[in-house]
Parts: structure tokens; sequence; C-alpha cells
């Protein structure tokens, strides 16, 4: 299924008596918002997985409230794989993405020195195994920025920021990218997304940081209510974040839109709207011709 409808999805789960399923949080929240959701048999399901993305806690608990089973996290890239998965059985911590597969070595580093992190604290995660890429093809300068050698190892760099657990579990803190520079202060931008996505009436959320002067960045959240949500305006949601986040992690401003950009299987597309925001800024600032003016 190259497109994600939930109605055939939920229909071929029912005929085939599928088992295992693996979804991004996008597609979770599209099949417990489906209208006839209850109208599937899909007690077949064992084992749900989820990658690609955070997956909002909201999102977990309404799962397991409606399918009885929970739902466990996946990690890997093109690159090297699968990396990790939650332990069957055992209840992923939040933001968790799993435990490293024993056919994987990770590491946790500073980016700029790439020397090990202590335990806990949020380094970049570097991946490799004897199965897995240590060059682009043709691509020297991709290879360069991707792949590094650390104690005599060829290492991939993930460019996501996590924390290694006493147990071994890897938490997931940040894309690296996608960290926005407020004040001094380096924001998640999905630890807001999510908080925003648990709001009863938001069904997506993009959070980026708008270049500016006197802040760094200011944060900006683009929000994409339910069609029948009523009365809700970007006041409330700001003291929804308030409510929940350290002061410097609130928006500045939230605006509002039909739909966020995603790819195929359902993924943000992150990039794409902070692309957009950005071009916003520089057309703004590129000043306008009056008839008669000179070039």
């Amino acid at each position: 299924m190259p497109v994600p409808e939930v109605d055939s999805i939920l229909e071929s789960i029912q005929r085939h008596r599928v088992r295992w399923l693996l979804g991004v949080p996008a597609l979770y929240r599209m099949i417990l918002e489906n209208d006839r959701f209850e109208l599937y048999r899909l007690d077949s399901l064992k084992y749900c997985f989820c990658g690609g993305d955070v997956l909002p806690e909201e999102v977990k608990e309404r799962w397991r409230e409606r399918c009885g089973i929970p739902i466990y996290q996946v990690y890997g890239s093109t690159e090297v794989g699968h990396v990790a998965y939650s332990r069957i059985g055992e209840e992923p911590s939040p933001r968790a993405i799993g435990y490293p597969l024993k056919s994987r070595a990770c590491l946790v580093v500073d980016p700029e020195t790439l020397a090990p992190v202590a335990q806990g604290e949020s380094g970049e995660l570097l991946v490799t195994s004897d199965y897995t890429l240590k060059e682009y093809y043709q691509k020297p300068e991709e290879t360069r920025r991707t792949f590094v050698s650390v104690a005599g190892r060829t290492w991939c760099r993930m460019g996501d920021f996590v924390s290694a657990q006493p147990s071994g579990e890897l938490i997931y803190v940040e894309r690296s990218a996608d960290i926005i520079k407020h004040k001094g202060y380096r924001v998640s931008a999905s630890e807001v997304e999510a908080v925003l996505q648990d709001h009863p009436t938001v069904i997506g959320a993009c959070v980026v940081g708008i270049p500016d002067r006197k802040v760094g960045e200011r944060i900006k959240a683009i929000v994409v209510l339910k069609e029948d949500a009523r009365g809700v305006g970007g006041t409330e949601l700001l003291q929804w974040c308030r409510d929940r986040l350290a002061a410097y992690k609130v928006p500045s401003y939230v605006e509002f839109r039909d739909m966020l950009p995603k790819s195929k299987v359902g993924k943000l597309l992150r990039r794409e709207v902070r692309d957009e925001e950005r071009r916003k800024i520089s057309k703004e600032k590129t000043p306008q011709l009056r008839t008669g003016d000179k070039t």
C-alpha cells in the first residue's frame, strides 16, 4: 500500500488475521481517529511497532485502551538498517527507541569532539556493524559528513540525540537538525509537538525555529485541529503548553492550517515547513520595487 488508506489497512488486518504491524505515529493516530474503527475485528494483532518519529504518549495510551496491547518501538535508518527494538512484554519508557540489537554497536558521543558522554547524558548516536554501509557510492563529501572513525572503527552518524539508560534502553532526545536555539537554550521541536498533540482537539503539530536576531530563533507552532473542533484558538493552546513545559519552551505563537506536509508513509516533513517559513522571511526582507523605481 504505497498510500496509507486506513479502511484498506483495517480491512486487510481483519481479512488476513495480521499479527504484526509496523507504522509511524501518524498512522496509528489516523487509525484511532477513523469513524469506522470499531467495525473491524483486530484481535489478531499481537505485536504493534512504531518508528520514524516520536510516538506521543496520548496515542500510545489510547491504542492500549482500544486494542488492549502496547505499541513497541523500533529505530533504524537506511544506512544501518534496524538498530534497536523494544523488548516484548516490557513497557517502553516514554520517548524510548528500544534496546540495541546484538548485531549493532551503539555509541553516544559529544557531536563536536566525538568523545563518549557519561551514561544518562544526551549526545549524538553513532552506530556501526560488520554488516552496514561504511560510505556512500561516489559521494565523498556526504561520506565525510556521515561516517567517522572512532577507536579504529567506522561509525555512522545518525544525526539523532539520545541518552543511554543504565538498563541499556535508548531514550530519544531530538533530531540534531530539529533542535531550536532559543534564548541560549536548546529546545526539542518534537517535545513541544508531543505536548500540543496531547491536546484533545489537535491531530497534527509541527514546531520550527524562526531566525530572530534578539533570541536566536523564535518558536513557532503550526497546528491542525480536528474537523469538529470548536472555539479553540492560539491562546488556549499556548496556555496548554505553559502548563506542561518550561517557560522557554513555550511557542511564541501558533498558526492553524488544514494539513501538514507528510511523506507517503505519513511521516511529518518538518524540513519542508522550516524551509517554507525561512523563504517567507527572506521574501519579507527583500525590498519591493514600486512603479518608477530603478533597479
